[in-house]
């Protein structure tokens, strides 16, 4: 068997990426062995493999979710935003450029769509069923054309499609028959139905509502799953802390001593890997939220400034909120503050950046030892060490190389005081080392906070993943599900007109006018496999199989990025759609 399905979505954030962990789950309980996969994604939270290649954290969650270590094949292509139109493109792992949206979907998009293609067939190869998520709406019409996620990756591998969609929102009928109905007729008959997410009370009242829905597209719901708070694990985007849900409706755990400990997480632009602060969630009696203003500081025990992707535009940010003099007047009272990697930089004494921003010498914050300079190539890695007397692992993904000039050493950057500094994400996923640096904490504090001595990140996340394969085979029909990844698409599905927009409206995809009688629409030229490109650069698999680097894909000059990151990307001036998951921005 080599079975499949694609996650698609009604919008962005209606669950796909949950979703897709919740099947993978329930499937790896079931003896099947299973893999995630995503084509193409936006996102500015990424994770290190442990062949040093970048991907999304979301495919890393659900590779973990599947029982099976993450490799670049489930997620070869991503893209991490530098501004509203413009992204670092990562290919297989390794960043290859910049390029402006209209640049990359222009044409370059779909070069890659034998790039994606192999990667899919490398792990179809390797498991039972591969899981794929889609990005953003199939039913973006105006992309469609270069389309590799969506209905484009869904067509080359004749995947059958469940649509997802969020009913919390409002409108998941119209949405549901809406996608379906700007499809194509080629597309169409690969959606094969929909699940609906985060339902709210008595699903009886759902019923003929789904009832009415069969009824006009003859595609079934395969399922209601209910609303549950906490589920989001390793979110794409947005401002999220995994174990708790949304940071303002987090419920609080009872602390393990007298006081709570306060956290508070500058809401930088371009934010990167805010899911460092998962695991301090995740510890009873400490309260997460992220902050924008520097009123917001005067309670806080910790203050955190995150990764980002634009470490100058980070720090002139801060220092136009007043966040800037607040962090020096905390560390002048001795009240705690710790960097992580682009937070890290921002407190040194001075950035040497022609690669990022372009901006040359910019003076940091002057609170630790340390100066930057950003190389054009990025350092991925994944560290192993110790800090504060207990052992620590994390990941790296940065541009710049601090030169530390003093203070204490901390996780290959350096603590002044108060003041801790460090390239590392996910070191506070390390138990033992957590609890240690929240005594710190404490202590500067003044607060008599006592760790838990049972938390267990690794351990609740499990538990979290569990929660979310119970989700799915308890709300879900799993039987038919089954049946899905297994057969495909079921034979005969019904057309719903109008179908996609004629290539003359501007569309990506033809259909509607002068369709053929017999099917209502024309057929979709977008290709169904990659020899229906022409892109350049699929010599096929290579390398070992499985390590997740062995899929060809064009070079940077073949697909017209900059190819080094210090590059002007093309095409900046021009207007710009963006076919992803818009939150990432």
């Amino acid at each position: 068997m080599s079975g499949g399905l694609l996650v698609a979505g009604t919008t962005s954030d209606a669950g796909k990426s949950v979703v897709t962990a919740g099947i993978c789950r329930w499937l790896v309980r079931r003896g099947v062995k299973v893999a995630p996969f995503k084509a193409q994604n936006m996102s500015l939270n990424s994770f290190v493999t442990r062949e040093g290649a970048e991907i999304g954290r979301a495919q890393a969650m659900q590779a973990q979710a599947a029982r099976v270590e993450p490799t670049a094949l489930m997620n070869p292509v991503l893209l991490k935003p530098g501004s509203d139109r413009s992204s670092q493109v990562v290919l297989m792992g390794k960043p290859v450029g910049e390029m402006s949206a209209r640049g990359y979907h222009g044409g370059r998009q779909e070069a890659l769509l034998g790039t994606v293609t192999e990667c899919l067939e490398e792990l179809r190869s390797t498991y039972d069923a591969v899981i794929c998520e889609g990005a953003g709406s199939p039913a973006e019409i105006n992309l469609r054309r270069t389309d590799i996620v969506n209905m484009g990756i869904a067509r080359a591998a004749r995947f059958p499609v469940l649509v997802v969609g969020d009913i919390d929102r409002g409108g998941v009928f119209a949405s549901f028959f809406g996608t379906t109905a700007l499809l194509s007729a080629e597309d169409q008959a690969l959606v094969a139905g929909y699940l609906v997410n985060k339902f709210r009370g008595d699903v009886s009242l759902l019923e003929p509502g789904l009832d009415m829905l069969y009824g006009l597209t003859g595609r079934r719901t395969y399922g209601v799953l209910p609303y549950a708070h906490g589920l989001g694990i390793d979110e794409e985007d947005g401002l999220r802390v995994s174990l708790r849900g949304a940071v303002r409706e987090s419920v609080v755990a009872p602390p393990h001593g007298e006081d709570v400990l306060r956290v508070a997480v500058c809401a930088v632009p371009l934010m990167s890997n805010f899911t460092d602060v998962d695991a301090l969630a995740a510890e009873p009696g400490v309260v997460v939220r992220f902050v924008d203003r520097a009123e917001e500081l005067a309670d806080a025990d910790l203050v955190i400034v995150p990764g980002t992707r634009g470490t100058v535009k980070a720090l002139a940010w801060l220092r136009e909120r007043g966040l800037a003099d607040a962090l020096v007047r905390r560390a002048a009272e001795g009240r705690p503050v710790l960097g992580i990697c682009g937070g890290f930089q921002v407190l040194g004494e001075r950035i040497e950046d022609e690669v990022e921003s372009r901006a040359g010498v910019v003076d940091g914050l002057g609170l630790l030892p340390v100066r930057v300079r950003f190389d054009r190539d990025k350092t991925l890695a994944r560290p192993v060490g110790s800090a504060l007397g207990e052992p620590v692992e994390g990941y790296e993904i940065h541009h710049g190389v601090a030169d530390v000039r003093g203070g204490e050493p901390f996780l290959d950057g350096c603590r002044v005081g108060a003041v801790w500094g460090t390239h590392w994400h996910g070191s506070l996923e390390s138990d033992a080392f957590r609890r240690r640096f929240l005594v710190e904490v404490a202590r500067a504090a003044g607060r008599r906070f006592v760790p838990a001595p049972d938390t267990s990140f690794g351990v609740l996340r499990e538990e979290q993943l569990d929660r979310l394969g119970d989700l799915v085979e308890e709300h879900a029909d799993t039987d038919a599900l089954w049946r899905l990844i297994e057969g495909g698409a079921p034979a005969g599905l019904p057309f719903v007109p109008p179908g996609a927009p004629p290539l003359g409206a501007g569309a990506g995809a033809g259909a509607g006018a002068g369709a053929p009688e017999s099917r209502g629409a024309a057929p979709d030229p977008a290709p169904q496999s990659p020899e229906g490109l022409g892109f350049a650069g699929s010599a096929g698999p290579t390398g070992s199989r499985g390590q997740g680097l062995d899929c060809a894909g064009p070079t940077p000059q073949e697909l017209d990025v900059a190819g080094s990151a210090d590059a002007t990307p093309q095409g900046l001036g021009e207007a710009a759609v963006v076919h992803v998951d818009q939150e990432a921005k």
